[in-house]
């Protein structure tokens, strides 16, 4: 009875891992081709050996797995650390996993990624992942630290703190960027039609184990391309306040344009007023000189 229960958690297990395959990369086109042609998977199974010979006492014959593993995919996952369910390394080459680092639920790890430490000092040194996390390509976590459940590292950050969850971190150093921010697609959209998509692949989705289980593993948010890039929202901020500095220039130069016409055309109004002033009292005086020569004559 144990060897038949062991036996189907075992394959439970493998399906799974291929499933996650088939939920994350669009790219997969069968299962044959997943089974033999992801390094991410053959890494992933081959630590779960090496970490169960690691949990007991088994070091070398644990670390030789390991290097093995290294030699055949270019991904290095330290027998010691502990990975949970649900993780997907797509594109894995230089993927670099610490010996005290912790991997939570449904993690994706892209091309790169480095949990490491950041110093000699023993004990915890590397990084606890939490569930549903996306660390994007280049992206190096360093530290005993957490990064909080449905955060997303960006391509090439570096990590030196602890990452709050549903967080975004971009940047060198990384800096929180997004917290509790609005999720670019709606959960429920999103969840019904990853749910169709699961039925369209022959998933009985009406299992609830089998659909508790589905929309676990789908509520990660893989889009990690789409991501606040602070410098060039500042830069925008600086240019919007130039454009409108610019049109309040161009308002107040049609003003003073304005002005100056309308002051031109009141000084040759108030000018030829004055010039016919002049010329009523130099008629006036001749007139009056007229008048004072009939009266007084000599």
């Amino acid at each position: 009875m144990f060897v038949i229960n062991f036996a189907k958690r075992f394959f439970a297990r493998i399906r799974k891992d291929i499933r996650v395959v088939f939920e994350r990369d669009p790219a997969a086109k069968s299962i044959f081709e997943v089974i033999f042609c992801y390094s991410g998977l053959h890494a992933i199974w081959m630590h779960r050996l090496s970490h169960y010979l690691f949990e007991r006492g088994w070091i070398v014959s644990a670390r030789f797995i390991s290097n093995f593993c290294r030699f055949l995919t270019g991904i290095e996952i330290h027998p010691g650390a502990k990975i949970g369910d649900g993780l997907f390394i797509d594109h894995g080459t230089g993927i670099v996993i610490g010996e005290t680092a912790e991997l939570g639920k449904n993690v994706t790890l892209y091309q790169g990624v480095t949990l490491g430490g950041t110093g000699k000092e023993k004990g915890k040194r590397h990084p606890t992942i939490g569930n549903n996390v996306v660390i994007a390509t280049g992206a190096k976590v360093l530290g005993s630290f957490k990064v909080g459940d449905h955060a997303k590292i960006g391509a090439g950050a570096v990590v030196l703190r602890e990452v709050p969850p549903h967080a975004t971190v971009v940047g060198i150093p990384g800096r929180v960027v997004v917290l509790h921010g609005q999720r670019v697609h709606n959960e429920e959209e999103f969840k019904n039609a990853w749910l169709a998509l699961c039925e369209s692949r022959g998933m009985n989705i009406k299992d609830p184990k089998v659909r508790a289980e589905i929309c676990d593993e789908i509520d990660v948010d893989l889009d990690h391309n789409i991501l606040p890039d602070p410098d060039r929202e500042m830069m925008e901020i600086a240019l919007r306040q130039i454009q409108r500095l610019e049109s309040r220039i161009s308002e107040l130069e049609i003003t003073l344009s304005a002005t100056l016409a309308e002051i031109s055309a009141e000084a040759e109004r108030t000018s030829a007023l004055e010039v016919s002033v002049a010329n009523k009292n130099s008629e006036s005086e001749k007139n009056s000189k007229v008048d004072l020569q009939k009266n007084f004559p000599k």
